[in-house]
C-alpha cells in the first residue's frame, strides 16, 4: 500500500530535519538497493541450477513483502512451503494471503523453467499447510514472453492514467489468469468501480481504525536504504512513492501522515485512476484453493506486464469479514469468498522492492 503522501511527507521531513540542523544530507542515497535489485533481477542463464529457479520464484508478489516461503531442493525437485514465522496474523489470520502467495510463487517457477525447456507436475498436498511440490522433466522450451516479464513485474502503488485498456488486451488478461476452480471478473464501467471504491473505503477505514492493524503494518515498513538492504524484505517506502528517510525520521513521521482520511482520499484517486478492477475467487475457501488463485493472478499480472499495463492490490474489501460477505453477494457469489481485488490500468515503473538471498529460504 501506498502509505504516505510524498508531498506531505518531504515538508514534515524538512521542518524536523531544519529543526535538527541537519538539513538535505539527511536523505539516504539509494545507489546500493538500486544495484541489489538489478542483480536480484537478472535473467537466467543458459542451463540455471534449482536454486536460481528459486530465485525467479522469490520474486513473486506477497502481502507486505513479508516473502513466506521455504524451498525444499530435490535432485529434480521443488517444494514450496509455508514459513508461518513470516505471518501477518492480523491483516491475514487464517494465512490466506500467505497462500496466495506460494502460488504466485509456483507459477514463476513453473513459467521460468518451462521458457528453458523443463516441464512441471504440481501437486498440492494435503492439510492445513499443504507443501507443493513440484517435479521437472525435459521438455521443449516454452513461452519466453511471460517468463521475461518476471524481473519487470511489480505492484505499481501510483495513480494510473486513466485511460481505458483495449478489448484485446482485457481478453488476453483473462486468459492468462484462466485455471480450474477459480473465476475472474472484471469491473472497467464507471458504476462498478465507484461501488468497488465505497467497499475499499470502508473497510479501509475499518482497519485504519484498528491499532493492532497499524501497528502491524509499521513493522514491516523500510524507511531506509540501509534497513531494507539488511533484511531484504518489507515494504521500502519509495516503491510506494515516499522518499527514503533516515529510519528515526521514518518512525516519528509516519503516525503524523498515517491517516484515515488522507489514505480513503489516496485510495480513491487511485482507483478514480485505474482502467479497471479485477476480482478472483475460488470455489472454495482452504489453502489449496488459494494457492489455485495465486496462480491464476501471477499469469495475469505477468500478462499485464507484457502488456505494459501496472497491477496493484487493493484488497481491504476480502480482508475485513465483517463487509467481506457483503461484497460477495455484490459480486453476484453469495456464499463464496472473493480472494484478491486488484485495480490495473497503465502508469511509469515504480522502484522495485528487494528480496532475501535464496540461502535465506532454502530449508
Amino acid at each position: 500500500m501506498a502509505f504516505l503522501s510524498r508531498r506531505s511527507l518531504i515538508a514534515t521531513g524538512l521542518s524536523f530535519a531544519t529543526a535538527g540542523g541537519v538539513g538535505y544530507a539527511l536523505w539516504p542515497r539509494m545507489d546500493g538497493v538500486r544495484e541489489e535489485v538489478d542483480r536480484q533481477r537478472r535473467l537466467l542463464s543458459a542451463d540455471p541450477g534449482l536454486e536460481e529457479l528459486v530465485r525467479m520464484a522469490t520474486l513473486a508478489p506477497n502481502g507486505h513483502n513479508t516473502q513466506p516461503w521455504r524451498f525444499q531442493l530435490g535432485e529434480r525437485t521443488v517444494a514450496i512451503l509455508p514459513d508461518v514465522r513470516r505471518r501477518t496474523p492480523v491483516v491475514d489470520p487464517d494465512d490466506h494471503h500467505l497462500f496466495v502467495s506460494l502460488g504466485c510463487a509456483t507459477e514463476n517457477l513453473v513459467i521460468a523453467a518451462a521458457a528453458l525447456g523443463h516441464g512441471s507436475e504440481v501437486v498440492i498436498g494435503a492439510g492445513a499447510e499443504p507443501p507443493i511440490e513440484i517435479a521437472l522433466t525435459p521438455a521443449r522450451p516454452g513461452r519466453q514472453e511471460l517468463y521475461e516479464a518476471i524481473p519487470l513485474r511489480q505492484s505499481t502503488r501510483s495513480l494510473y492514467d486513466g485511460q481505458p485498456v483495449s478489448t484485446g488486451d482485457l481478453a488476453l488478461l483473462e486468459a492468462a489468469a484462466r485455471e480450474d476452480r477459480v473465476s475472474v471478473r472484471l469491473l472497467t464501467g464507471r458504476a462498478e468501480r465507484a461501488a468497488l471504491l465505497d467497499f475499499v473505503v470502508a473497510a479501509n477505514s475499518a482497519q485504519m481504525d484498528d491499532p493492532a492493524f497499524v501497528e502491524e503494518l509499521t513493522g514491516w515498513i523500510r524507511f531506509s536504504p540501509a534497513s531494507a538492504l539488511e533484511t531484504g524484505d518489507g515494504l521500502f517506502a519509495p516503491c510506494s512513492g515516499s522518499p527514503a528517510l533516515p529510519d528515526w525520521l521514518g518512525h516519528r513521521l509516519f503516525p503524523r501522515v498515517f491517516r484515515k482520511a488522507a489514505e480513503n482520499d489516496k485510495h480513491r484517486d487511485q482507483i478514480r485512476s485505474s482502467a479497471g478492477l479485477a476480482v478472483f475467487v475460488a470455489e472454495q475457501a482452504d489453502p489449496a484453493h488459494w494457492i489455485r488463485v495465486g496462480r491464476s493472478f501471477e499469469r495475469f499480472a505477468l500478462q499485464a506486464a507484457v502488456l505494459g499495463i501496472r497491477t496493484a492490490h487493493v484488497n481491504q474489501p476480502v480482508e475485513v469479514p465483517a463487509l467481506r460477505t457483503e461484497f460477495a453477494r455484490w459480486l453476484g457469489t453469495p456464499g463464496a469468498r472473493p480472494d484478491l481485488v486488484v485495480r490495473f490500468g497503465r502508469a511509469p515503473a515504480m522502484p522495485m522492492s528487494l528480496r532475501r538471498p535464496v540461502s535465506a529460504v532454502l530449508a
